[in-house]
């Protein structure tokens, strides 16, 4: 991806790492080794996506390796963007049939999506050089979005690395699903547990919970606008 296309999407350039990115070596040689396997596959840094313009920004975790590492797009092709997009939709920041592809017309409305990591790594799990790398995206993903209200995030790295991003110590902000955080320049974080397949399949995250914290997102957001 050339730093048109980033400007095209509306995202700063220095916030989406280039394709290939090599910053984590661990990373790179994992997304070059399913290369041979399946040629079709975006194998890359995910970039973020949806409305740069947005008051809200959900931070996930890592790509998965046959969900946004397969398709390109965040949260596309496995269950957890099954149940995010679902629940986008119903709250209202989600138009369009979400058929888990990337070209399946779904738009995103006053939200955006990345990850803390943008590559996916071997078995789902970061490791700490990797996510303090990629933070520097994260960071100025943030700092370029005008009018960001609220973060979301999803898990306690997602927590861990928009606090980093943030330059707000992690010890004064405990993660807690549906716990809410004030956050420098009048922003707000939100927690919620991680999306993902084990979660819901052990009852950690039902659908309820969820809808939930989603809830909460849409009452802070009305707060801010009408404070």
């Amino acid at each position: 991806m050339t730093a048109l296309d980033l400007v095209v999407r509306g995202f700063p350039a220095a916030s989406e790492p280039g394709n290939p990115c090599t910053l984590c070596p661990r990373l790179h040689a994992f997304i070059e080794d399913q290369k041979p396997a399946h040629p079709d596959w975006h194998n890359g840094p995910v970039p973020s996506w949806g409305d740069p313009d947005a008051r809200l920004l959900i931070v996930g975790l890592a790509p998965g390796l046959r969900g946004a590492n397969r398709t390109g797009r965040p949260f596309t092709g496995d269950w957890a963007g099954d149940l995010l997009y679902a629940t986008l939709g119903k709250f209202g920041f989600a138009s369009g049939s979400y058929e888990a592809r990337p070209d399946d017309g779904v738009k995103l409305h006053d939200v955006a999506i990345t990850n803390a990591v943008r590559c996916v790594p071997p078995q789902n799990k970061p490791v700490g050089a990797e996510i303090n790398t990629c933070n520097a995206f994260l960071t100025e993903l943030i700092d370029g979005m005008p009018r960001l209200t609220v973060l979301m995030a999803l898990g306690r790295i997602s927590h861990d690395a928009t606090l980093k991003a943030l330059g707000v110590r992690r010890a004064a902000h405990t993660f807690g699903h549906g716990a809410i955080h004030a956050m420098p320049g009048g922003l707000t974080m939100i927690d919620s547990y991680h999306c993902s397949r084990y979660n819901t399949n052990t009852g950690r995250l039902t659908t309820e919970m969820f809808e939930c914290v989603f809830a909460s997102i849409c009452e802070t957001l009305d707060e801010h606008a009408t404070g």
